[in-house]
């Protein structure tokens, strides 16, 4: 069984480049007992992947080079040589950027194919389904009339925040970079106001008008300039849920901005930082309510498909240049149903 990998081959200084990736055929080695081989269906790029492939320390360890880049992989398995999978399963895990690969099972989540599309376990029922509910509640804490302000608004976290939010009875203002994604918000996500931060000379007095009784919660998944902007509408007991800074990963030096610490000083304001994983422990009651959400029709969810295993690294450039709206997927491969 041969497989198609895709490697780093070196680290990026600044965006990223097809120079940092290298494809690798490969024969795969004999099955072992407890092992599974697993046919790679639906591949996720996300954010994050871009700090793994710096060797700075953070919360993940960065990915090795000349060994294939790992993320969120939903797969099929083809044949199995652990009694806890059988054949034809479908599982999701942290894997290899392969078309096929070894596994021993560790780590892996068998899932329902009947629940949900299989696409959607990388999404709105995964990691960033997860991250938006857990930051949004259990960070920004919404209450009913206030004001949520969402950064990055029409990507794959973004789009679910929003959405939450309009559920617990908040204006909601999502800020993303063209006019077809602003108006997607506004008419298919019901939110209240939408800000297209590249047309938009003074990014402070758009807010300002679009939050007239201030901002109570701040989804930050930017960072940068746009998140400067909203610290000066915060209310007092303001909550800022930090989720991402896209703005600034491939940035070669630190920008100075505003301090922001007079700011929460002054506001009583609450700023987490947090990786989805904080809230393992609520993941079931956080995926529980979002199935139910998405069955009674109360969560729409779009997602950007990319056909095809060579499509990997264009769908992550593609992030980073925000041709996204909904989450950004690989697919790989067609489940064959036994």
């Amino acid at each position: 069984m041969k497989t198609k990998s895709i490697l780093l081959k070196s680290r990026p200084k600044g965006m990223p480049t097809e120079e940092n990736f290298e494809f690798k055929e490969e024969a795969l080695p004999e099955l072992q007992e407890g092992q599974l081989l697993l046919k790679t269906l639906y591949a996720s790029v996300d954010p994050y992947m871009r700090g793994r492939m710096s060797d700075a320390k953070s919360y993940v360890a960065p990915y090795n080079l000349n060994e294939p880049i790992t993320g969120g992989v939903v797969a099929e398995v083809v044949e199995s040589r652990n009694d806890r999978y059988k054949a034809g399963a479908i599982v999701l895990g942290n894997l290899p950027w392969q078309t096929y690969s070894i596994s021993n099972g560790k780590g892996l989540n068998q899932l329902d194919p009947d629940l949900a599309p299989l696409s959607y376990h990388l999404g709105i029922l995964g990691m960033p389904g997860l991250t938006a509910y857990c930051g949004l509640l259990y960070i920004g804490e919404p209450k009913e009339g206030e004001t949520v302000v969402v950064s990055g608004a029409a990507g794959a976290v973004g789009t679910v925040v929003g959405q939450i939010a309009r559920l617990k009875g908040c204006r909601v203002v999502g800020i993303a970079g063209s006019d077809d994604k602003t108006a997607y918000l506004k008419n298919d996500l019901g939110f209240d106001e939408a800000i297209n931060y590249k047309t938009t000379d003074n990014m402070q007095q758009a807010l300002a008008a679009a939050c007239p009784d201030g901002v109570d919660v701040y989804f930050d998944n930017v960072g940068g300039e746009i998140s400067d902007a909203v610290y000066g509408l915060l209310n007092k007991f303001a909550r800022i849920a930090v989720c991402g800074q896209i703005a600034l990963y491939n940035a070669t030096s630190v920008p100075t901005g505003p301090r922001v610490e007079p700011i929460l000083l002054k506001k009583s304001a609450l700023m987490k930082g947090f990786i989805v994983g904080d809230y393992a422990a609520r993941f079931p009651e956080a995926a529980t309510e979002m199935v139910g959400w998405l069955k009674a029709g109360k969560l729409q969810y779009e997602e950007h498909i990319l056909e095809g295993f060579d499509q990997l690294p264009q769908a992550f450039f593609g992030l980073f240049r925000g041709e996204n709206t909904g989450k950004l997927l690989v697919k790989v491969a067609d489940f064959n149903a036994h």
